[in-house]
Formats: structure tokens, sequence, C-alpha cells
């Protein structure tokens, strides 16, 4: 990606947020090429023969965006905003081939993963199931690993998008890990 697109991805939203209509026909195509990226760190962690391709993904990740009445304040919360959208979108497709096939049993390895492994449905059922019980317990770290895993930002993004410290990002990042793993550790037990 060019180094003028988050720049240019943040300037054409304040524009699109003050009502210039030219902003937002300039920002479809810079937006669309982010959503692609996003979509492809999502599938390339998905199972082999996942038939939602990333176009689809893009397209209805795309279609729940411009339905937001909010219009995202900077590229790292764009990339917030369409990481979840992303996420309920994969996982509303897991849930609904799981409840056709019934499978049971997961198991993901996370300690020493930086990022998490996702190898199928069920796993990523688990997972946002985890995410859920996370964030209800600590949201901040719910939406740093949302935004790690699904979003695929750094740590200096996502310390800019939620405004705390990369040492809190690292941190809470470490802790949300060992939370999870041990998390869905009992579900596969299960």
């Amino acid at each position: 990606m060019p180094d003028n697109e988050p720049g240019e991805i943040t300037e054409l939203l304040q524009l699109w947020r003050q009502g210039d209509e030219a902003a937002l026909r300039a920002l479809m195509p810079v937006v669309y090429k982010e959503l692609r990226r996003l979509a492809h760190y999502y599938l390339r962690s998905e199972r082999p023969d996942h038939t939602l391709q990333s176009t689809e993904l893009v397209h209805e990740a795309y279609l729940r965006l411009v339905g937001k009445e909010a219009v995202p304040q900077n590229r790292a919360h764009f990339i917030a905003v369409a990481s979840r959208l992303m996420r309920q979108i994969l996982v509303d497709y897991a849930r609904s081939r799981a409840a056709s096939k019934r499978a049971g049993g997961c198991r993901i390895a996370l300690e020493n993963a930086d990022a998490l492994a996702i190898h199928g449905d069920v796993e990523l059922l688990a997972l946002d199931s985890a995410l859920n019980d996370l964030s209800r317990i600590d949201e901040r770290q719910g939406k740093i690993v949302e935004m790690k895993f699904f979003g695929g930002l750094s740590a200096p993004e996502i310390s800019q998008a939620l405004g705390i410290s990369r040492a809190t990002v690292d941190r809470d990042w470490a802790t949300a890990r060992v939370w999870l793993h041990r998390q869905m550790s009992r579900t596969a037990e299960a």
C-alpha cells in the first residue's frame, strides 16, 4: 500500500464528514483497496476450501459500512469498524455452515503465535464466543484483539485508534491472548 493512503483515507473521511460528496466519490476506490487488503488478511487464515471469496467479503463489508450512519473519523477508526463488520460477516457465515453440519470440537494454539490461528468455522465460532466474553470483562482488550486479529492493525495503529500507549496495547494483547487460550482450551475439552 502506498505511504500516502493512510493520510489520504483520513483526509477524505474528514471531508466526507463535513458533507463533501466529491470526497465520498474519491474515497470509495481507496477504501475498496483497504477492504480488499483486510479481506485477504482474514481469508488467509481460513481453511483452504472456504467458499466465501474475498470479493464477496469486501462487497458485504462495503454495503454494511455505507449503511452505517456514523462516518469513521480516520483510517485507524475505519479499520476498526471494517474489522468488526468482517468479523461479523465471517462469524455469521461460519454459524450458518456449522448449523448445517453440526460439527464439534475446536482447538486453537495461542502460546507462540503473534496472531491467533484459526482453522475452520468451529474455531472461528469459538473465538467469537470467547472474544465476546472477553469484551464483557475488559472491553479494551476485546477491541485490541479484534483490531489486531481481524483488522491486521499493528500495535502503534491500535494505540492511535484507541488513544492509549503502545505499552498498554502490548500488555493488554499479551493478557488477552493468555485469557483467550485458557477459554478456548476449556471449550475444546468440553
